[in-house]
């Protein structure tokens, strides 16, 4: 009356095909790695790079001169500023870690020379802004645009020129 079956374990008929699976999918990914590794790495030197480093000008007769704009370096200020903004029901108090950005290596050293009146620009321009300003996105922006050209506004006259490409925020907190 009984019969024997014969029952096979499940998991076995398809192992061999799940390894092959997932070898495939492993060799897959190491050759788009290497050659995303290889683009990136081999494929980005010459022209393009060079092309980011001039800048076209026009002279009186209209004809465009390439001038040398140099490497971006960044300067970073010692230390963040920290400074108390007035609120609606209490002030609030901000920590801005800061870095400007200049082009070519004598743009650094002055602005390395000048981190004293850098540092009291921004100081000055941090002050002006509200709570309610600075709570938004924009107003971060609008805060940094106004500090950018504070400092290229100063030092202007002591260097002779702007010097300062950029001010950049790496930290901005408000508690």
């Amino acid at each position: 009356m009984a019969e024997e079956l014969e029952l096979e374990p499940v998991g076995k008929k398809g192992g061999g095909k799940k390894k092959l699976i997932i070898i495939i999918v492993a060799v897959l990914v190491l050759l788009i790695g290497a050659g995303v590794a290889w683009f990136l790495l081999a494929g980005s030197s010459g022209e393009p790079a060079k092309a980011d480093s001039t800048e076209q000008t026009q002279d009186k007769e209209g004809k465009a001169e390439p001038k040398e704009v140099g490497e971006a370096l960044y300067v970073a200020l010692p230390q963040p500023f920290v400074f108390n903004v007035p609120g609606n029901q209490r002030s609030r108090l901000v920590q801005i870690s800061v870095q400007v950005m200049v082009r070519g290596a004598d743009n650094e050293a002055l602005a390395k020379q000048h981190l004293p009146l850098i540092e009291s620009v921004l100081l000055s321009t941090f002050s002006q802004f509200t709570e309610e300003q600075l709570s938004t996105s924009q107003g971060r922006e609008n805060l940094r645009t106004a500090a950018q050209q504070a400092v290229r506004d100063a030092l202007t006259p002591v260097a002779g020129k702007p010097v300062v490409e950029r001010v950049l925020f790496t930290g901005f907190v408000m508690q």
